[in-house]
Parts: C-alpha cells; sequence; structure tokens
C-alpha cells in the first residue's frame, strides 16, 4: 500500500493537504470525495513545478504557470466554488512568486467589477488572445466552468507538443556542439604540441600533417577574431530576422528545409487547427476565430496567408476552399474542411485536423532526427579521423627515418 500525497479544496473553500494510505491514486480521490473534498492534487510526492528552482521565469516559465492556473480553476469551479475564491486558491496554490502578482492583479480586477476576460486581457504575457476570447465567450455563455475545462485541455496539448518538439531536438544539437568543440580542441591545443616534435627534429612531414598544421596555426592565430566576427553576424542575423522583412525571409525559408520544413508546417497546421477546433467549438464567429488563431502562429508566412482565408469566408466561400487556395497548409487539410463544412461538424473536424497533424508533426520530428544524428555522428567522425590519420602519418614518417 501506497502513501498518496494530496492537496484538497473544503467546502469552507480552505485548502487541505496531506497523505492518505490506498492501493491507488483512484481510490484516494473516492475517499476525498466521501470526506466532502475535492482533490485538486494527487501522487505519490509533494506537488512541485517544473519551475520550483529560483530561475527567471521566461517564457517556458510562464506557460507551465498558465497550464497550471488554468487546471485548478478548472476543478475548482467544477466543484462549484465561486469564481473570487477560486481565483484566491488558484493563487494560493501557485508557487511562482511573480504569477502570484498577476493572480492577485487579476482578482483585485474582478472584485473592482471587471470582467474575468478584461482582467485577463491586461495581462497579455501570460494570457494570449485566444485565452481571453474564450474566457469572454465563456462569460457570454454562461459556461466559464466547461470553457476552464477546455481551455485546460487545450494548453496542456500545445505544451506536450512543443515539449516534444523541444526535447527531440536538445539531443542532435548537444552531438553537434560536442563535436565542434572537440575539433576545435584537437585544433588549438593538441596539434601544436604535437607540431613541436617535427619543428625540433626537421623531419619533412607529409602533406595531410602540413595542411593540419596549417589549419591549427589559422585557429590559434584568427579563433579569436573569427569568435568575434561569428558573435557579430549571429547578433546581426537575430536582429534582422526580428525586422518584418527578415523575419518574413526567415520563415518561408524555414518551411523550404528538407524534412524539417514539412514538420514545421505540420507543427504550424496542428497549432491553427487546435485553436479554431477550440474556437468555433465554443460558438465564436468564424471570421474571428481565423483571426485569433492566426496570432498565435509562429510562423508568419502561413499566418499572412490567412488574410486571404479570411475575406474568401466573408464572401461565403466557407473556409475549405480558401484554404486550399491558399497553397501553404498540407492539401490534406483542406479535404478535412470540405468534410467539416458538408457535415456541419467543422468544430468536429477541426480538433481530428489537429490530432493529425500533431501526430505527424512527432513522426516528422523523430525523420529528422533519425537523419541529422547519424550525419553529425558522420562529419564529426570525418573530421577527427582526419585530423588523427595525419598525426599517425606524421609518426610514422619518424619511425622511418629513425629506421
Amino acid at each position: 500500500m501506497t502513501s498518496f500525497y494530496f492537496k484538497a479544496v473544503a467546502p469552507d473553500g480552505q485548502v487541505r493537504t496531506g497523505t492518505f494510505p490506498a492501493e491507488t491514486d483512484k481510490r484516494v480521490a473516492a475517499e476525498l470525495r466521501r470526506q466532502g473534498l475535492t482533490p485538486v492534487y494527487i501522487g505519490a510526492s509533494p506537488q512541485r513545478s517544473a519551475f520550483d528552482l529560483k530561475m527567471p521565469e521566461f517564457g517556458g516559465g510562464r506557460r507551465k504557470s498558465v497550464l497550471y492556473f488554468t487546471q485548478e480553476l478548472a476543478t475548482l469551479l467544477s466543484a462549484g466554488v465561486p469564481l473570487d475564491r477560486a481565483l484566491s486558491i488558484s493563487n494560493e496554490l501557485t508557487e511562482q512568486k511573480s504569477f502570484q502578482v498577476v493572480g492577485a492583479e487579476v482578482l483585485r480586477a474582478i472584485k473592482g467589477g471587471k470582467t474575468m476576460a478584461d482582467a485577463l486581457a491586461a495581462h497579455p504575457a501570460y494570457f494570449s488572445e485566444i485565452y481571453v476570447n474564450m474566457v469572454r465567450a465563456g462569460e457570454a455563455s454562461g459556461q466559464l466552468q466547461t470553457m476552464f475545462d477546455r481551455l485546460a485541455e487545450f494548453e496542456k496539448t500545445r505544451d506536450e507538443l512543443r515539449g516534444y518538439v523541444v526535447s527531440a531536438l536538445v539531443y542532435p544539437a548537444l552531438l553537434a556542439t560536442v563535436g565542434f568543440c572537440s575539433v576545435i580542441v584537437l585544433l588549438y591545443f593538441v596539434v601544436p604540441r604535437f607540431a613541436q616534435v617535427f619543428q625540433e627534429s626537421r623531419i619533412a612531414m607529409p602533406l595531410p600533417t602540413q595542411i593540419m598544421l596549417q589549419v591549427s596555426l589559422f585557429v590559434r592565430t584568427y579563433g579569436l577574431f573569427l569568435l568575434i566576427v561569428g558573435a557579430g553576424s549571429l547578433a546581426s542575423f537575430l536582429y534582422y530576422i526580428r525586422t518584418p522583412e527578415g523575419r518574413l525571409w526567415w520563415d518561408t525559408s524555414r518551411l523550404k528545409l528538407p524534412v524539417l520544413g514539412d514538420a514545421l508546417r505540420k507543427m504550424e497546421t496542428a497549432r491553427f487547427a487546435r485553436a479554431m477546433g477550440t474556437l468555433v467549438g465554443n460558438s465564436v464567429p468564424l471570421v474571428q476565430s481565423i483571426q485569433i488563431a492566426g496570432a498565435i502562429m509562429t510562423n508568419k508566412v502561413m499566418a499572412n496567408a490567412l488574410g486571404p482565408v479570411m475575406q474568401g469566408v466573408k464572401r461565403g466561400e466557407g473556409i475549405a476552399t480558401p484554404i486550399k487556395r491558399s497553397g501553404v497548409f498540407p492539401l490534406l487539410a483542406g479535404h478535412l474542411l470540405t468534410v467539416g463544412e458538408e457535415t456541419g461538424r467543422l468544430d468536429v473536424m477541426f480538433q481530428r485536423m489537429a490530432e493529425i497533424y500533431e501526430t505527424e508533426t512527432k513522426a516528422a520530428i523523430k525523420r529528422f532526427t533519425s537523419l541529422f544524428e547519424p550525419l553529425v555522428i558522420l562529419v564529426m567522425g570525418l573530421i577527427i579521423g582526419v585530423l588523427i590519420i595525419s598525426m599517425l602519418m606524421a609518426i610514422t614518417s619518424i619511425n622511418e627515418v629513425a629506421i
């Protein structure tokens, strides 16, 4: 029997924590409900945020905080806890100090007479346009609790896809970095010491060894200069792609990359479809849904293509035909939306489309890493192999002279 840690909300709104021995977490949840408590967290260890370490809360930390906040708020509202009390409890459960400040300001704004959507809209760094508009739709329809349930699922799905992509690309990037550093260490530290042997012996070196020593000399002489130039070039490039023209060029170029471009296109399609399914399913007008969904897309080429799509919808063409005509979305997306329009279940088809392209994005990323990893190993192996062979040839020449 295992002891499970739990956090639960009592009927008076107080948060209760503790441990409970049981075979499974479901038994714990059932027992807590029998006692009149609403489970918020049940686990084998005390609840910890992925960002409990004292570190700056950048984009990833904000997303995690919003996800936890949404899940806890959905649970509390489902239990019938009033909105202001649910916000207070969710803020109390949040362990990130910066987000607690945001939660306190949202609660203060609501007590001051603002709607939940307006209070959230005052913090765009945490709550996106789609988040705010869905809350606004929930308030208008009187289904705020249902809306937070859907928002929690939306944020969780989006976070899982992002996490998969990042984790899949970490190892190839680390592999390339380690390989590059290994080559630099060989050229900057190992080869120069090896060269001293030949300089002292005055033995003619084989051509590959001479080339290796010249490359090493070049790296040692101009290495710092190249590092400064490289850092400057990188800074200039990052500045350029933040401009409208540079961003458009960069996003266009990324979509044309072999293998990776296909993965990026599918990932953007999945992001668009997931947002559209959530918005359309909650009665947000189609044109407004397209505008909001386009705002959360990171690729400007695909986001800009939604402008003509919105015009087509306004002309009464529906969404499937303009999507096909845009030429930037996968062909299957247009066909799925055609079926959705014909059956009158466009929201369901958008959700289905999101599931399809989230799966295909993972498959495309897996194909990319399966090609990139051996390529990096091969290139780094060849470079290091050439360096070692050059040194072995030199050592062999010394032995021949000695004989």
